[in-house]
This record gives structure tokens, sequence and C-alpha cells, in this order.
């Protein structure tokens, strides 16, 4: 079992920064990946990135460029690092994490592969 904590969230104008966090507590086998999805409202779940433990990364198109995920494996630990935000990048992040990682492209299948979901962190973008 593994418990995923995020903080971090908050809100920020237009072209700001914001860092996520997400803690992962429990088994770290079961936690070699993690990563991040978004949902806004009325939308379905967006894959944003992923992580594993050997340091492999990837993004959804819509954020690359712009967003940098990180993980500690010491702590386990993962952070989302936000830059250039924009209007469409307003929802509820959710830290997610398995033991591997889905192959990219991101797809709907995203957020099904991952067994372990943090409640979420509230992000939200204004002009």
């Amino acid at each position: 079992q593994v418990q995923l904590v995020e903080s971090g969230g908050g809100s920020v104008q237009a072209g700001g920064s914001l860092r996520l966090s997400c803690a992962a507590s429990g088994d770290h086998n079961s936690a070699d990946c993690m990563g991040w999805f978004r949902q806004a409202p009325g939308k379905e779940p967006e894959g944003v990135a992923t992580v594993d433990s050997d340091g492999t990364i990837s993004y959804a198109d819509s954020v690359q460029g712009r967003f940098t995920i990180s993980k500690d494996n010491t702590e386990n630990r993962a952070s989302l690092k936000m830059s250039s935000l924009n209007l469409e990048d307003t929802a509820m992040y959710y830290c997610v994490a398995d033991e591997t990682c889905p192959p990219p492209p991101f797809g709907d299948r995203f957020y099904r592969w991952f067994r372990y979901r943090g409640r979420g962190t509230q992000v939200t973008v204004s002009p």
C-alpha cells in the first residue's frame, strides 16, 4: 500500500509559477513510478507527467517545456515545477504512483493505470 499526500497548490496569475509536491509513504517499491494528472471542471482527466526511479521522464505535449517533474528516491517524493502557467492549466492536480509508468503518449488510460492516487490539490490560474 502507498499513501500519497500533495501540497503546493494555490492561485497564481497567468505567466506565473507554482511548485507541487507529493510525499509517498508505505511500500516504496510500489511507488517506483510517480506522476501527476489533472482534471478541470467538465473535462476528462489529463495525464501531465511521470518520472520513475531510473529518472525516465515523460510529459504531455500540453506542458512540455513549461513543467518539470523530478523525484527524490531517498525521500520518495515527487515534485512538479510549473512555469508559464496559463488559464488552461487551471485544474485539480492529483499525484499518482505505481510500480511502473504507462508508456507515452498519455491517453485515456493514464489515470486508470495507477493503483495509488492522492486527494488532489487545486491550481487556479487567473488572467
